[in-house]
């Protein structure tokens, strides 16, 4: 899968943008905060219905404009695709696929497939585990449209049952009615769950032996509790119901992750954990890959930083494979984005971003 061209109306701090990319690599040269990110964030926006900073939509239009409008044409399966997502300030977002809109937009979510590597990437190591459950529920709504349903069922019945916790309901039959969808909804999503997991950890330990080398084994685990989620449920009514919302679940489960059998979080330096990541990401990509048969868009925004010179040359490896498809990488450095469209090689383009405008600075086309 290829995206051959962006238009982008009022996203952020581009107020407008008309680009043609190469089916290989696109690089994007500028300081910081002038809207290289942005850009990426706009090719995500496509394919996940939202901003992956976790903005509010109104928080993606323009400041003083009323709207915004994207529009990417692609290659898939070879044939053309257009997407346009158009959002007005106040109203119901609208996403269309050659032409026709939506109705849900849970619909989209997995026929364009991408992976985004970002430096907030180290929030999966650092952060809460909210965070590693939502790469978890990213990447296996790509793969599952089941999994997303019961996703969203799940969410719902949540809510319903922690409004009866702060509202003091005592009505036993009105919380078995709620947590009867939620343990149906619960079973699929852990199992769905433990089987990612399962199968992500050896295509990871791969990529994180190619990038950082032997003598680091490293691991992933789902982590969830051995009892079924009604018994659960039940043990903890009366604790809920202090505290005014519901404390077992998916929604608490986690991904634990380990160097050396040790916890990630405390032992990784900041060169383990951007490694850590990365190998992650990649493995996301190939899982993804080999799911849906398409080669999933790779966004690698500031990827470099924090990695010695070695383990930046094993990831360009990486990056040449035949597996591996269309790439957008951004920089702050000139020579280091040279570097890596040399070593890439074939067809390539450079643009420079500066105050959310793009101006082509270089562009290569070989033919093998």
């Amino acid at each position: 899968m290829v995206l051959r061209e962006l238009s982008i109306v009022n996203y952020k701090n581009i107020s407008g943008a008309e680009l043609e990319f190469s089916p290989k690599i696109n690089g994007f040269l500028g300081r910081n905060g002038m809207g290289k990110s942005n850009l990426l964030d706009a090719v995500y926006y496509l394919s996940f219905c939202k901003s992956f900073n976790g903005v509010t939509d109104a928080m993606v239009i323009s400041r003083g404009e009323s709207f915004t409008m994207l529009k990417g044409v692609y290659e898939r399966r070879g044939a053309k695709e257009e997407i346009t997502a158009g959002l007005t300030a106040g109203k119901r977002k609208s996403f269309k696929r050659k032409g026709k809109e939506y109705q849900r937009l849970s619909e989209h979510i997995g026929s364009f497939p991408l992976v985004i590597v970002s430096p907030r990437d180290s929030d999966l190591i650092t952060g809460a585990s909210d965070e590693r459950r939502r790469l978890m529920d990213q990447v296996i709504s790509q793969s599952d449209t089941l999994y997303l349903d019961h996703l969203i069922r799940y969410g719902r019945a949540l809510e319903q049952r922690n409004k009866l916790l702060r509202e003091h309901i005592v009505d036993h039959t009105l919380y078995e009615a709620v947590e009867m969808a939620m343990t149906i909804s619960a079973g699929y999503i852990t199992d769905a769950r433990l089987r990612w997991a399962e199968r992500l950890q050896s295509i990871f330990e791969e990529y994180y032996k190619l990038i950082a080398g032997d003598g680091e084994p490293v691991s992933l685990a789902y982590e969830r509790p051995q009892l079924p989620l009604d018994r659960l449920l039940d043990q903890a009514r009366r604790h809920d119901e202090i505290a005014g919302h519901t404390s077992v679940g998916p929604h608490r489960d986690d991904l634990s992750m380990e160097i050396a059998s040790m916890p990630a979080r405390r032992v990784a330096s900041q060169g383990q954990c951007k490694t850590f990541t990365v190998a992650l990401r990649l493995a996301q990509y190939e899982f993804l890959r080999q799911h849906s048969g398409l080669k999933p868009l790779l966004l690698l925004d500031d990827i470099f930083d924090k990695l010695d010179s070695t383990r930046v040359e094993r990831i360009m490896e990486i990056a040449r494979r035949d597996n591996i498809g269309q790439i957008f990488v951004t920089d702050t450095n000139r020579d280091h984005l040279d570097e890596i469209m040399s070593r890439m090689g074939g067809d390539y383009r450079l643009w420079e971003v500066d105050h959310g405008r793009f101006t082509p600075i270089h562009t290569t086309t070989t033919t093998e």
